[in-house]
């Protein structure tokens, strides 16, 4: 007679469950065990780490974490929708819901955690919620379209998550925080404020030192508010409960098992319970060294130990590296080690730019050992630092945090790292595993780096051999110059056409992702008069793949408004042009201000106002300036021979001439050009993408340049052209431009990086050494024919007219979060003021 596989039961299917299964089958314990599983929600388990990705378009089945087939090849019985209700330890056997009786030789309690939802009043009303579940997205999601705004009690990792995806659901949103900063586990105060500033640039409110004291419902027993610990209310119509989290632990004390004073069930170093049969992993466990781990890397080594000493092989979990990297709102945000230098005698090293939102801190020992950091705004580097945690890093620290093109240049890179650092946290791999494979693909095959968070891609790929996978994401095995190529010579119109013809194999059918849709929306939009198709950024499937500024051929500034700037070529305007500027301006209650490129921005406007902006603006002869596009910006001028003594060619003339011929022109990155009258360079054209210095035999040509953080002067590709020479060189460099260069890449970078650098340029664009000049001039020729003002385009259309909201379920209602105070006889955005420790931030 066969004798009985033994039997593991596994209670709780989330992401810590799931690789509990893969690590069981990985050491072929499918094969030797009968394996149930019973799962509180009616889905198998999926990725929690990426759950608000659910708003922007990814699906329950494409977060899901259980790959298709894996049960049934593996012999796993899988119950969905009925959780274990009882554990009887003396019988081995655990009771569901549905009454089934399961026998168990092993048990494996994951049970994960639960949102904690303050005991204050109210909070049980119709429009309160949790964001832990599918489910739950699912529920807000709905109560969400009859509503104008929300409001997410906690601003921890998960409450910044809820945050933005109330407001990508048209909510007016605000965030309440009990701790004096958002982020406190994660965070010091420094990198609380840089947060803070850019996310309340973003439109959102946030509270922070205060508390909730009561949900206030309205007549109908609706969430109406809420009422506040600094006895202030606000008015709301739906909350988010994101104020933590704690351990499922009930079932562990129903049975008499361990658990912790503040919950959580004990184990011991192998994950084993207080009884020998009984295992616990992930959230719901306390660990030996007497924490509660919310992060999922932790849980998966607690899966692979408890796995490993269901085989008698020796792996311990003492404890796990608490380091974490994400996204939020768009914010990159990363603490690892003693991120808040509780080491005692530990000093900071720290960077600060409060205009551009970033904020850099590393702790170090006296004797130089990095102990850990804080990155906001800026994280590229932390897949470097977060390995070196430790160690004394082979450079100052000062170098690792200051921005480039600011003190000495460091040149830090994988290669510093020893064979033992880990790079892959989630899954504990070392840079020696990861060396050992030859392509990402293989990578994520073997060891499982990279499928996780995601944080540690990029070192990944700079481990790898040169002929690693130079794709443009994780959708496409093409540069963006190849995706050029490819959407030029196959005349393809649509994303869905080339992501399903030409993405990688496991992309094909999908959505794309943040990074290839604007590219290939850009590719499609600077191609679209020779492919035929539209060129109006905003019709059918292209208004899916733009950026934000885009989606409203506006730029969104930091209190939720956004800025209009018409066009004025070469900075020539005359009075009743400039008149008609000044009454839409104040007409509307806009800020006015003269910038840089010799243009006119009118900032505070709402999304409701902007179709009313534009109609007066375009029937005075006004059209967009796209200063929200990737595209030309503008094209200043000196006034030139005309007014200027020491002008020697009327540059006016000619700044006008370039701005119309490439205005609306669509690029890997914004482009912006001057013209200068005379070798005394008031224009500062050399500064520029491309700029034109006046000679006395006509123009000198300049490429390349740049302002900003890290400056760059311009390279000069040829001098003393004609008016049609200058205008057929630079009609090549720009579409040569487009056509191979990155993503995001300005022509200074690219000029940098092209092999043979500006000789080679030069040989293209002056020479036609690749006989491509005919071919650049004529996708130039078919721009200038074809442009049409995307302000004007979208006025003569109604249906068009309709994305122009503050809110898409109550069209004509005006956004109340955005406000302005006077200033200077003007107005400013009424944002909320931080007060920290006494002192205003």
């Amino acid at each position: 007679m066969t004798e009985p596989l033994p039997t593991i039961v596994l209670i709780g299917h989330g992401m810590v469950g799931q690789r509990y299964l893969e690590a069981l089958a990985e050491r072929g314990v499918t094969a030797t065990h009968r394996i149930t599983v019973l799962c509180e929600e009616p889905r198998p388990a999926y990725d929690r780490v990426h759950l608000t990705s659910y708003f922007s378009g990814t699906t329950a089945e494409d977060l899901s974490m259980t790959p298709a087939g894996f049960m049934a090849e593996h012999g796993i019985a899988l119950h969905l929708d009925d959780p274990a209700e009882h554990i009887d330890r003396a019988a081995r056997t655990v009771t569901s819901r549905s009454g089934q009786v399961f026998p168990y030789d092993v048990l494996v309690l994951a049970t994960g955690s639960y949102p904690f939802v303050p005991p204050v009043p109210g909070k049980d009303a119709p429009g309160c919620f949790v964001y832990r579940t599918i489910e739950d997205l699912l529920a807000i999601e709905e109560y969400a379209r009859t509503r104008t705004s929300g409001a997410v009690v906690g601003g921890g990792l998960l409450g910044l998550e809820a945050a933005g995806a109330l407001q990508g659901l048209g909510l007016a949103t605000r965030v309440v925080e009990f701790a004096p900063r958002l982020m406190p586990v994660q965070v010091d105060e420094g990198g609380g404020a840089a947060l803070l500033r850019t996310i309340e640039s973003m439109g959102l409110t946030v509270h922070t030192g205060v508390g909730t004291q009561e949900v206030v419902t309205g007549e109908d027993g609706h969430v109406s508010g809420m009422r506040l610990s600094d006895g202030s209310t606000v008015d709301t119509d739906l909350v988010v409960f994101s104020a933590g989290v704690r351990p499922r632990d009930q079932l562990a004390r129903d049975c008499g098992l361990d658990v912790g004073e503040r919950g959580g069930i004990a184990v011991d170093a192998r994950c084993l319970t207080s009884d020998p049969n009984v295992y616990a992993i992930g959230e719901c466990a306390l660990a030996v060294d007497g924490r509660v781990y919310g992060l999922v890397a932790p849980g998966y080594e607690m899966a692979e130990t408890a796995a490993d000493d269901l085989l008698g092989r020796e792996k311990e979990f003492t404890g796990a590296d608490l380091s974490t990297k994400l996204k939020l709102l768009g914010v990159d945000v990363a603490s690892f080690g003693d991120a808040h230098g509780a080491t005692p005698d530990s000093l900071d090293v720290v960077w600060s730019d409060s205009r551009s939102g970033v904020y850099k801190k590393l702790v170090v020992s006296p004797d130089g050992v990095l102990l850990g950091g804080v990155l906001v705004g800026d994280a590229d580097s932390y897949g470097l630092l977060r390995p070196l945690t430790g160690s004394v890093p082979p450079v100052a620290p000062e170098q690792l945090v200051l921005p480039a093109g600011v003190g000495a240049p460091v040149a830090l890179g994988p290669s510093a790292l020893p064979d033992d650092a880990v790079i892959c946290s989630c899954h504990n791999v070392t840079k020696k595993a990861i060396a050992a494979c030859s392509t990402l693909p293989e990578v994520k095959k073997c060891t499982k780096a990279g499928t996780g968070c995601g944080s540690c891609v990029k070192v990944i790929g700079q481990l790898l051999p040169a002929a690693a996978d130079k794709g443009l994401c994780g959708c496409f095995p093409f540069t963006r110059a190849e995706l050029y190529e490819i959407v030029r010579t196959r005349r393809l119109t649509t994303f869905e056409a080339i992501l399903d013809g030409h993405g990688r194999p496991e992309a094909r059918g999908g959505d794309g992702c943040e990074v290839c849709k604007p590219t290939v929306g850009s590719v499609i939009a600077s191609l679209a008069p020779t492919l035929g198709a539209s060129g109006y950024v905003l019709d059918g499937e292209q208004a899916a793949l733009q950026d934000t500024n885009d989606h409203f051929l506006a730029n969104l500034q930091r209190n939720g408004s956004y800025s209009v700037v018409p066009r004025i070529p070469g900075g020539e305007i005359t009075p009743d042009k400039l008149i008609v500027i000044g009454e839409v301006a104040r007409d509307f209650g806009l800020y006015t201000k003269i910038t840089g490129g010799q243009r006119i921005d009118l900032f505070g406007a709402s999304v409701d106002q902007l179709p009313r902006i534009w109609a007066r603006l375009v029937d005075a002869g006004f059209e967009s300036g796209h200063a929200y596009g990737k595209a030309l910006r503008t094209v200043k001028s000196c006034v030139g021979q005309t007014w200027c003594r020491y002008g020697v060619q009327d540059s006016v003339r000619m700044a006008i001439d370039l701005e119309l011929r490439y205005r609306g022109l669509r690029a890997p990155h914004k482009l912006k050009s001057a013209v200068s009258g005379c070798a005394r360079e008031c224009a500062e054209a050399q500064s520029k993408d491309f700029g034109v210095i006046a000679t006395a035999s006509g123009w000198n040509l300049y490429v390349g340049g740049n302002g900003g953080a890290t400056p760059r002067h311009a390279d000069l590709l040829a001098q003393d052209l004609s008016d049609a020479e200058l205008i057929r060189l630079i009609d090549r460099f720009l579409m040569f431009y487009i056509r191979t260069a990155d993503r995001l890449e300005r022509t200074s970078t690219w000029l940098e990086r092209l092999e043979g650098g500006l000789a080679h340029l030069r040989d293209v664009v002056v020479h036609d050494s690749l006989g491509l000049c005919a071919e650049l001039e004529a996708l130039m020729a078919d721009h200038v024919a074809h442009y049409r003002d995307e302000w004007a385009e979208t006025l003569q259309d109604p249906e068009r007219l309709r994305r122009f909201v503050s809110f898409v379920n109550a069209p004509g209602a005006p956004d109340p979060t955005v406000k302005f105070v006077p200033e200077r006889d003007q107005v400013k955005p009424d944002l909320a003021v931080l007060t920290i420790g006494g002192a205003v931030r």
